[in-house]
């Protein structure tokens, strides 16, 4: 028999949400045991976590996550985790670990949208958002990986982190930070920029109306980086758009710049740098 841990991470709501409690009879009618778990700190989801297992333990010997999450940053927060949990010491790196990643496999887990039409990470993955379809998925056992972004501040990305910040009408304002993608400049740190994107998956293509991005793949193995940055032609100013991709991107700003990393707000105040680790995480999909 599979046991199935539904973790609903903490978004405000006292009781179990509508998805959940679909996904839980799915599950039980296909005759699963169910656990709901709620998790609103790192450690709360480390012991929800704790039922994973290698795949050499699949189930039913080990129990499968469900991710209920209302946003991706609550997503990128179990990830973060499982990364933490299974990120070997340097001294003790797996033998047959490719050499552009730093981590194992993670295990994978199921992922329940809780908002029913998005658009949010599940619809950018084609992940399944129907509570019945995420059930049957994570009892099939099938898996696609995706490409991860670490870096060197301690956390990750999954879908993309937009850098630069607008003023009380809604208009971007300017910031210097040099950005290089592998051995290429796109800028120099002298050039006033309007925004920069560094992307693994499509959710920044387009900054107010501007396209930053062109067809981004979170399976490709490589990172998509962009800069807009106003310049002058002739008489008039026209908006410039620099794309570069690679393996790793180094962002160093010259003053404090804000950011968003899969919807969570921050502020990058010293140099950090993104790299790619291929198919590094999974999810459940249909068969």
């Amino acid at each position: 028999m599979h046991r199935v841990v539904i973790l609903t991470l903490d978004d405000g709501c006292a009781a179990p949400r509508v998805p959940v409690l679909a996904c839980r009879d799915a599950l039980r009618a296909a005759g699963a045991e169910v656990d709901l778990v709620g998790a609103g700190s790192d450690a709360e989801i480390d012991a929800a976590l704790a039922a994973d297992v290698p795949d050499a333990l699949a189930p039913p010997a080990g129990a499968r996550p469900i991710v209920a999450a209302a946003a991706d940053g609550q997503v990128r927060a179990v990830v973060r985790r499982l990364v933490r949990k299974h990120m070997p010491a340097p001294s003790e790196r797996p033998a047959g670990l490719p050499d552009d990643r730093t981590l194992p496999d993670l295990p994978p887990f199921g992922l329940l949208p809780l908002d029913p039409t998005g658009p949010d990470l599940a619809t950018r993955l084609g992940l399944p958002r129907d509570p019945a379809a995420v059930a049957a998925a994570v009892l099939g056992g099938q898996v696609r990986r995706f490409d991860l972004l670490r870096n060197d501040g301690g956390s990750l990305t999954l879908d993309g982190v937009l850098l630069g910040g607008s003023d009380g009408v809604g208009r971007a304002v300017p910031f210097r930070a040099a950005i290089n993608v592998d051995d290429a400049e796109l800028s120099s740190g002298r050039e006033q920029l309007l925004a920069a994107v560094v992307a693994n998956a499509a959710g920044y293509s387009d900054f107010d109306g501007l396209p930053l991005l062109v067809d981004p793949r979170p399976t490709d193995g490589v990172l998509d980086v962009a800069v807009a940055l106003a310049v002058r032609r002739r008489r008039r100013v026209v908006v410039e758009v620099r794309r570069g991709r690679g393996r790793a991107v180094a962002v160093a700003p010259t003053a404090d710049l804000p950011f968003l990393d899969d919807g969570v707000a921050g502020t990058l105040t010293r140099k950090r740098t993104w790299w790619m680790e291929r198919g590094a995480w999974g999810v459940y999909v249909p068969e």
